[in-house]
């Protein structure tokens, strides 16, 4: 897909949103437009740039012990995790530094940790971080999980985001709605796209999009 455009995050010129409109299958809903968060993932620069401006969005009275990353956000983890380190925001772990996981999914598609990572979890105060939320479901399923390990969500990061909160827990995204007043989530029996014959280009999820 070549007709996308790119959205620079206001004062970070590397923050970056790769937008494609047309007709796409997520793994939760129909959307009309792709936000293409490869690179953002992969690339260091855009991905240090981006943990950054993520990382400026908690205060110095924070604690974060874990970070855990969905979607292939990892090395965006990693690196929001050593601007907050840097800004001051401690850690209750012995060790006085952050963890950066990411979840595996159980045969029923729930988020679950072996017994050699859930201390990562446990007791931990853990920050999510997405790199888009709009049906809120990923989210949900990370509230349960973290805790059912009994972790404590202190705030969930995205880079892109329709929501605002999710039970009560603000998320802080880099781009909103405001961004993309057009952006438009459906249900698979509601889509408008469907209804009119809109042919689908691309089936899509947190890992990049394959066209059809």
């Amino acid at each position: 897909m070549q007709n996308y455009k790119k959205i620079e995050y206001p004062g970070h010129s590397d923050v970056i949103l790769r937008v494609t409109p047309g007709h796409f299958i997520t793994p939760h809903s129909h959307v009309n437009l792709y936000m293409d968060l490869c690179d953002t993932k992969a690339r260091m620069k855009e991905a240090r740039a981006t943990g950054e401006a993520l990382a400026e969005m908690y205060l110095t009275s924070d604690v974060i012990d874990t970070i855990l990353c969905f979607n292939g956000m990892e090395v965006v983890g990693a690196y929001m995790a050593d601007k907050l380190t840097e800004a001051g925001i401690i850690s209750m772990n012995s060790h006085k530094t952050m963890y950066i996981t990411e979840p595996e999914y159980n045969v029923s598609g729930q988020v679950m940790f072996r017994d050699n990572n859930k201390h990562m979890i446990d007791g931990k105060k853990v920050l999510i971080l997405v790199d888009s939320a709009t049906t809120g479901a990923t989210l949900k399923g990370a509230l349960d999980s973290v805790r059912f390990y009994k972790g404590e969500v202190v705030g969930i990061s995205a880079v892109f985001s329709i929501a605002t909160q999710i039970e009560n827990i603000p998320i802080r995204a880099l781009f909103t709605k405001r961004d993309f007043p057009e952006y438009a989530s459906y249900t698979y029996d509601s889509c408008p796209l469907c209804r009119d014959g809109a042919p689908v280009d691309a089936i899509c999820n947190g890992y990049g999009y394959s066209t059809v």
